[in-house]
């Protein structure tokens, strides 16, 4: 009621409170009030500019204007103007109303050149778009030439007291309000794009005022929005800019907030989108926009040749470094898990189906015979068997999996069961709840793995949850595996080469394949000693080990007979 400013009214509070209030900082005060002043000098050089482009001299630049799709109410709208091709126009109009030349210095409109001449106009012969803070007071231009010769096709006030081009973002109110009713919070790069957007009705559109976005206007954004889409020019430039900006947020992320990509068609921008596909593309896009991870994803693999284990290692060390940047431990093993899941999916093993006894579709088993390994003995059976112990011992000891996931990787597994549980293994790698989500996923295939009595009396299937029997397990059916193959690949390559001339180099082969063999035969009966005591002193069941081996000759020797006939 007393009609009086918010310090004034805080003071007279405080007297009756029986409160000090701090006195006022001259230096503070005074630096306030010089932005008040500037603030006021660019809201009239809007209001000039805007005068101008109604004007002749301003012809081309509405034609320009009208020829990017901007109607006269939408040049209203965002405050669209023109700056003459003059030395002092602005300077002169503002001096002309009294405004101080410093002011008008100051406020980034005009400089003054070293030869101590009258200052100039910093935009002359541009199209000016003003820019405004969140709370709407102008604080900046920005110009675009009409002359394609130009040295700069977009120009930028300098930085002053109103305008930090860090800090801020164009339509950063406007997109504010509108983020707040629920809209996206689009990331163009230019004016033009921003424009373009918020006329197609996508309303909460904001961009960098010429610069890569910053740590600061992050931020901002991320005050606005918990995942804005950036919507960058699909060309090199843009995409760049793109990939800087995942090495800028990767220590900032946080849980719910995070950025999103949207990438456009090679050669567009989205105002080009939006002239030639229509609002609908544009719309796909947005909501097709990539997640950050798949987008670092793409940086690190593109155009990469990971033909070796030692590129791909590299490839890994590069991932890793990137994650590392990471603070929120949550986010940083989610992505990870991301991060692993794409990995397998370019590197999987792909299994032509050429060669080994699982073609197509299994035959059906009757259930009461479902389990038993012996139904499929045959060549192949023993493979089956040592994969199944395999698959089972990590499952059931998920403990020692790291160690063996790249030769998990690697191994050509005889049936799409299998294939489908090493899959499942690497995807939930690292899990605390590895065994349930394998059991969601791929519940039968485990219980046939599991099922077999030759599997259930492995020692580590058994008694799991000793890490070094498990991994002794696992170490030993891999090598077997390897040597078995091995054998075959050599006995099959030499038979190919018979009905040909026989020369030294088939015998080479022969022998070649008879040693293999051997060597896999040898390690059948180095079990015993390998597993009745590890170097660590670890002990295992000496008849288990001799009931499996058993069981495994029985298999072969099934296999031999059936051979033969």
């Amino acid at each position: 009621t007393e009609n009086v400013g918010f310090i004034e009214a805080v003071e007279i509070l405080a007297r009756e409170a029986g409160m000090p209030v701090p006195k006022r900082d001259p230096a503070a005060q005074a630096k306030a009030d010089k932005r008040t002043q500037l603030a006021e000098v660019m809201e009239q050089a809007v209001q000039y500019y805007r005068l101008q482009l109604k004007t002749a001299a301003a012809g081309a630049a509405r034609d320009y204007l009208a020829g990017r799709g901007l109607s006269e109410a939408a040049q209203d709208r965002w405050e669209i103007g023109f700056a003459p091709d003059a030395r002092q126009g602005i300077f002169a109009h503002l001096t002309g109303k009294g405004v101080a030349a410093d002011l008008v210095i100051d406020a980034g409109l005009a400089a003054r050149p070293d030869d101590g001449r009258e200052p100039y106009d910093r935009f002359r012969g541009r199209i000016i778009f003003p820019i405004r803070d969140a709370r709407g007071r102008a604080i900046a231009l920005g110009g675009r030439a009409m002359d394609p010769n130009a040295r700069a096709k977009y120009l930028n006030s300098p930085e002053t007291e109103l305008f930090d081009k860090g800090r801020s973002l164009y339509n950063h109110g406007p997109a504010r309000e509108a983020a707040g009713k629920g809209a996206p919070l689009i990331v163009a790069e230019g004016y033009m794009d921003v424009i373009a957007l918020v006329e197609a009705g996508f309303a909460a559109c904001v961009a960098p005022l010429g610069t890569a976005i910053t740590e600061s206007q992050l931020q901002m954004m991320w005050r606005v929005s918990p995942e804005p889409v950036i919507a960058l020019d699909g060309d090199r430039a843009g995409l760049q800019a793109a990939l800087r900006l995942i090495d800028l947020a990767l220590p900032l992320l946080e849980a719910g907030q995070s950025l999103r990509f949207a990438l456009m068609p090679e050669g567009m921008d989205p105002d080009d989108v939006l002239k030639q596909q229509g609002r609908g593309a544009m719309q796909r896009l947005l909501e097709g926009a990539l997640p950050m991870v798949q987008l670092l994803w793409r940086r690190e693999v593109e155009g990469g040749v990971f033909d070796s284990p030692e590129r791909k290692a590299a490839l890994d060390k590069k991932l890793r470094a990137a994650i590392a940047k990471i603070k929120d431990p949550s986010i940083r093993g989610h992505y990870g898990e991301a991060i692993k899941q794409m990995r397998w999916d370019l590197f999987a093993p792909k299994r032509s189906g050429k060669k080994g006894p699982w073609k197509g579709k299994p035959a059906p088993v009757h259930p009461s015979t479902k389990s038993s390994l012996l139904v499929s003995a045959g060549q192949g059976a023993e493979e089956h068997l040592r994969e199944a112990v395999i698959l089972a011992t990590l499952v059931l000891n998920p403990e020692v999996l790291p160690e063996f996931e790249g030769e998990l990787e690697r191994l050509d597994f005889t049936s799409p069961e299998h294939r489908h549980l090493r899959d499942c293994l690497l995807r939930f790698s690292g899990a605390a709840d590895l065994r349930a989500r394998i059991e969601a996923e791929a519940g039968a295939a485990l219980a046939s793995v599991l099922a077999p009595r030759h599997v259930q009396i492995s020692p580590a299937v058994r008694r799991p949850g000793d890490a070094e029997v498990a991994s002794m397990c696992v170490a030993e059916e891999l090598a077997k595996l390897a040597a078995k193959r091995g054998a075959q690949r050599e006995i099959e390559e030499a038979m190919e080469d018979i009905g040909g001339v026989v020369d030294e180099g088939l015998t080479w082969r022969l022998k070649q394949a008879a040693e293999a063999r051997d060597k896999a035969v040898r390690s059948e009966n180095e079990d015993k000693a390998m597993f009745d005591t590890a170097p660590s002193g670890a002990h295992m069941d000496r008849d288990e080990r001799d009931a499996f081996a058993r069981l495994l000759g029985e298999i072969e020797q099934n296999s031999g007979a059936k051979a033969k006939k």
